[in-house]
């Protein structure tokens, strides 16, 4: 099929783009949870027009305990207020490990109560089943479940990750109640091929890039979520209207997104969090840049380069207005 698909086919120029957020867990520079600087960020997201994601690997989703996890579900619906946010369905397991069913039924169920759209993140349970039983597992959770969405992870982001073959994409694609599909290969091509799948099969499944290193994928179909995003949710609603009015700011501003992305995204991937948070702080909407102690952080040497880039970051959103 590879060889079938033109990219330049499957450009969609003014297009409405769909933009969820995964949103940063802030922390107080003595440890603990920054749930002012958690609330308020929630809010940017949601003024910004895009669809906060909580309880993500952006929001240290398999690091956080149930306590914590509750206490993020039971803010975002006060916040919210009605409004949609998406949610992680998280089960910690191990290799050779069964598939957890009740587990994920459990995390489905919690969040549907604060009335969030669950994501079905992997488990080795899950992605160590045969191809058939993958999309029976996902059949039978599907049906505890109004609506849903679910992840395709590549191993640099967990070892507990998989890409699944095409076939197997079509299968869970065609669940009528899934919504859409996030798509974490770090690759153009099998996005492009989900792209051209889904185009054929079902026009109205969402196609998430979580490809943080080419956000330009919103211009062939895709639209997004993304960690990325969660450093400036206001840029990237803004270049989103750009696109869709067909202004070319467009790609100033992408390109300046995407720059961010290709520094705060380098080996080792995971520590865009702690470049979020330092990013954040800078722009003055963080008090700390502290994050999850059990996760990676960036050399101090960032900060210079992260402070040149929301310096022209601020300067593009200034001549917009």
């Amino acid at each position: 099929m590879s060889e079938l698909i033109d990219p330049a086919k499957l450009l969609q120029p003014r297009r409405k783009i769909m933009g969820i957020s995964a949103i940063l867990l802030p922390y107080h520079a003595e440890g603990g949870v920054d749930w002012k600087g958690f609330d308020a960020h929630l809010r940017r997201t949601f003024d910004a027009g895009l669809v906060p994601a909580v309880n993500m690997d952006t929001g240290y989703g398999n690091l956080i305990d149930d306590a914590v996890r509750e206490e993020v579900l039971l803010r975002s619906h006060r916040i919210a207020d009605s409004q949609s946010f998406v949610a992680g369905v998280f089960v910690g397991d191990h290799p050779g490990a069964a598939f957890g069913r009740d587990s994920y039924r459990i995390g489905i169920e919690q969040i549907q109560r604060y009335g969030g759209i669950p994501i079905f993140f992997q488990s080795y349970g899950l992605i160590e089943l045969s191809d058939h039983q993958v999309v029976e597992a996902y059949q039978a959770l599907a049906r505890e479940c109004q609506e849903f969405l679910f992840f395709e992870l590549g191993k640099v982001f967990a070892p507990f990750g998989r890409i699944y073959s095409l076939d197997i994409y079509e299968q869970l694609m065609m669940i009528p109640n899934a919504l859409g599909a996030k798509h974490s290969s770090l690759q153009r091509l099998p996005e492009w091929q989900r792209l051209d799948l889904r185009n054929r099969v079902r026009a109205d499944f969402k196609v998430f890039t979580g490809n943080d290193l080419a956000i330009d994928m919103v211009m062939y179909g895709s639209d997004y979520l993304l960690g990325l995003s969660t450093f400036a949710p206001h840029a990237f609603a803004r270049r989103d209207a750009m696109w869709e009015t067909g202004d070319p700011g467009f790609y100033e501003l992408n390109d300046l997104l995407q720059y961010l992305g290709a520094f705060t995204f380098r080996d080792p991937a995971p520590a865009y969090k702690h470049s979020a948070a330092m990013f954040l702080k800078i722009r003055g909407m963080l008090a700390s840049d502290q994050t999850h102690p059990d996760s990676p952080h960036r050399p101090g040497t960032d900060e210079k380069v992260l402070e040149l880039i929301a310096s022209d970051l601020e300067r593009i959103m200034n001549e917009e207005n």
